[in-house]
């Protein structure tokens, strides 16, 4: 493995070619479809602490899962279930927020300051919050209004408390 640069120790993607390796050797190609098999979609935050596949007894293929800061239901997100209903058949959407969220009272200053720092204001929106299960709510109001997504009847939200492991279902 080279070095990371200024370093010499390997990168941590480096790392990641490295275990990629080991892994094809042993990969077999199983035929599965890019259909998921359970017709789910799971929109959650992209925090390291959430072993989705573990959390909810997934297996590869399973379910499609989109992630993202906050697990905020944003227009790429939109963008993503769309094509996932449409043209990939899945019918339910889960999304996952979670305790001790980087977003959680985080504010659009965040926008400012970088636009401050950079020369340029970002296109996005931060979707920063500060009550947990109201922006649940808020994510789960977008996806069953969305007039893009055919199938918004199948829409639950949760919190994952990243203490215990367990989902709280948010109504």
């Amino acid at each position: 493995m080279a070095p990371a640069p200024g370093s010499d120790r390997p990168s941590e993607t480096d790392r990641f070619v490295a275990a990629n390796r080991s892994y094809a050797e042993t990969f077999r190609d199983g035929g599965m479809d890019a259909r998921p098999v359970r017709k789910v979609a799971v929109v959650a935050c992209m925090d390291a602490r959430l072993d989705l596949f573990a959390a909810l007894g997934l297996e590869l293929g399973d379910a499609h899962i989109i992630r993202n800061a906050g697990g905020v239901v944003t227009d790429d997100t939109i963008r993503s279930l769309t094509i996932s209903q449409r043209a990939l058949g899945t019918r339910t959407v889960v999304l996952i927020h979670h305790t001790g969220c980087g977003l959680l009272g985080l504010t659009e200053d965040f926008r400012h300051e970088l636009e401050q720092e950079v020369g340029q204001r970002p296109q996005w929106a931060v979707e920063a919050f500060t009550d947990l299960d109201g922006d649940v709510r808020q994510s789960m109001q977008r996806v069953r209004t969305s007039p893009f997504l055919p199938h918004r009847d199948q829409v639950r939200g949760f919190v994952f408390d990243v203490h215990t492991g367990l989902l709280r279902e948010i109504r």
